[in-house]
């Protein structure tokens, strides 16, 4: 496992919006070499150590390689504590990693940003990021809950970014539609004293857990449009 940092920014152009795309089934190889980017859950916040943090526990949950960039407080509007937003951290991604999956989570931390400008900066961090790997599957991870009852602009985050995956034909994970966190586990998940709202180590392992169910079973299903529900491929 590696750990690159890469924060300097720089403009990249914004994606135009499309029609929902088909999703074929998700195509990795025996053992996948995977980059996940995002915020303070990928970066291991909370975890008794951050090596112990969801995107380090997928490795051997999933059988692969994973190559973990988590930047605490960053997100695609908002700055972060140890680095700059998703799409300036993405500027510098290294292009020689050759990922043949890149998840891409989060993040709740642009709640507080508003919605102007948010399909801008999304469009722009993705288009960076295909451009950077254009050989790799990318698989958006949405936000989870940090708090319950799960707050206005965390729903309007994860409904955004929904669509915004759709539109590219881009598997999308909402922890928030699969109720990944509910009041029964929550106290488990959670760790609402020190760790300030973020998964315990025991959360991250279920994080770990429910992501892989989720990656294996894109692995298997039938082809879809992008956005439709797996009750209406069944009919």
């Amino acid at each position: 496992m590696w750990r690159p940092w890469a924060v300097s920014p720089q403009t990249v152009p914004v994606a135009a919006a499309a029609a929902p795309l088909a999703l074929a089934p998700l195509a990795l190889p025996e053992r996948p070499r995977v980059l996940v980017f995002g915020d303070s859950w990928t970066y291991g916040s909370a975890a008794s150590d951050p090596s112990l943090g969801y995107a380090y526990v997928l490795a051997d949950a999933l059988g692969a390689e994973t190559i973990v960039n988590g930047v605490r407080g960053s997100g695609y509007l908002k700055p972060g504590i140890d680095g700059p937003t998703f799409g300036e951290r993405v500027a510098l991604l290294d292009p020689t990693l050759r990922p043949d999956l890149v998840i891409v989570q989060g993040s709740i931390n642009d709640r507080h940003m508003g919605a102007k400008g948010y399909d801008a900066a999304v469009g722009a961090a993705w288009d960076a990021l295909a451009a950077t790997y254009p050989d790799a599957t990318i698989v958006v991870l949405g936000p989870a809950p940090h708090k319950l009852p799960i707050g206005k602009a965390t729903a309007r985050i994860d409904r955004d970014l929904a669509r915004l995956a759709a539109s590219r034909g881009w598997h999308y994970i909402s922890p928030i539609a699969e109720t990944w966190i509910t009041p029964d586990n929550y106290a488990t998940v959670i760790d609402a004293g020190l760790g300030r709202f973020h998964p315990s180590t025991d959360g991250h392992r279920y994080l770990a857990e429910r992501l892989t169910e989720d990656l294996r079973r894109l692995a298997s299903e039938s082809p879809v449009l992008a956005g439709e529900s797996e009750e209406a491929v069944q009919r």
